[in-house]
């Protein structure tokens, strides 16, 4: 249990550039698709796949696509940053403001005025890109919103992320790949079923200059769990404590 817990406090974002240079193994991708395949799922659903994609001319071609910042996007965001390290330390919540671009850090952002910037630039380099899919026609049965299906996803991602984190591999999600206009692009170089949707990628690789540990918050357990009824904090008894 303290191996596991480790590794679930250990695993955080690396938004460095990656090592073109420095592949990720097949045997290392292959613990990774492994632990993909034992990813709970609604129903036992399994619907998802994972497409790796480590060729040179994919991965530039698919850099090459351009992606559009959206207004939604930027307004929202704009909620979750705080924009200093003690702001941060004091919500417990959100991001830190400096880890995105200048022009989206203004309360009005105006996402029309800024030029579409290609993938290349989230992908960073990076070696090896996992694209997840999934068939928006199958869904969990009675899932309003197929609401299960989505959180099998986040399932999936979990355990791609984690067994990353236990093998010293970088890794970024990128959900840009799963807006319709790259969609769109990125449907005839990957090849992609019309049955197949994009749920978000994974970029992998290892950083060509580790930064710093990033500054990591989280809410303490009595604030957000409760016990026998909402509002009334969960304490755990010494003894569990202390185990």
């Amino acid at each position: 249990m303290k191996q596991i817990m480790h590794v679930i406090r250990a695993r955080h974002t690396d938004r460095s550039p990656y090592s073109p240079g420095h592949p990720v193994t097949d045997e290392a991708l292959a613990t990774l698709l492994e632990a993909a395949r034992w990813a709970p799922t609604a129903h036992n659903m399994q619907n998802f796949d994972v497409l790796v994609v480590d060729d040179p001319a994919i991965l530039a071609a698919i850099g090459a696509v351009r992606r559009e910042i959206s207004e939604v996007f930027l307004r929202e965001n704009y909620r979750q940053m705080s924009f200093s390290e003690d702001e941060l330390r004091r919500r417990k919540t959100g991001v830190l403001a400096a880890t995105f671009p200048p022009a989206w850090r203004k309360p009005h952002a105006d996402a029309s005025t800024m030029e579409p910037s290609c993938l290349r630039d989230s992908m960073q380099g990076c070696p090896t890109l996992l694209v997840v899919l999934y068939d928006p026609e199958i869904r969990a049965p009675a899932s309003e919103g197929d609401f299960l299906g989505i959180m099998s996803l986040g399932c999936v991602m979990q355990n791609l992320w984690l067994a990353a984190q236990s093998q010293s591999i970088s890794a970024q999600i990128l959900s840009a790949f799963g807006a319709h206009s790259v969609q769109r692009e990125l449907r005839s170089i990957l090849r992609l079923p019309a049955n197949r949707r994009i749920a978000f990628a994974c970029r992998l690789g290892y950083s060509m200059a580790p930064a710093p540990p990033p500054i990591r918050v989280r809410r303490e357990v009595p604030e957000f769990a409760y016990r026998n009824r909402y509002g009334v904090p969960f304490q755990a008894n010494a003894s569990a404590q202390r185990d």
